[in-house]
């Protein structure tokens, strides 16, 4: 007869550690072909987003800060 086919266990939902270092490494260009596969099967597409964003604007801010630094200290502004 059939056998009945046996469902896959449900997968845990991504933890925020995993999602944030997920979003860095992909920033970085270094993540992995299993981490990314496990990204598009058990992460959120609206957490990576929310970070994706939230990181684009932390790195914008830390190099304006930079800049601004380094001018204030050469006298220039």
């Amino acid at each position: 007869m059939n056998k009945p086919m046996q469902e896959p266990p449900p997968q845990q939902p991504m933890r925020f550690r995993d999602t944030l270092m997920s979003v860095l490494a992909a920033a970085l260009g270094v993540q992995s072909n299993r981490a990314r596969e496990r990204d598009f099967s058990q992460g959120k597409p609206s957490h990576f987003i929310l970070l994706g964003v939230a990181f684009t604007g932390l790195f914008v801010l830390i190099v304006l800060g930079v800049v601004k630094l380094v001018l204030h200290l050469s006298g220039v502004s």
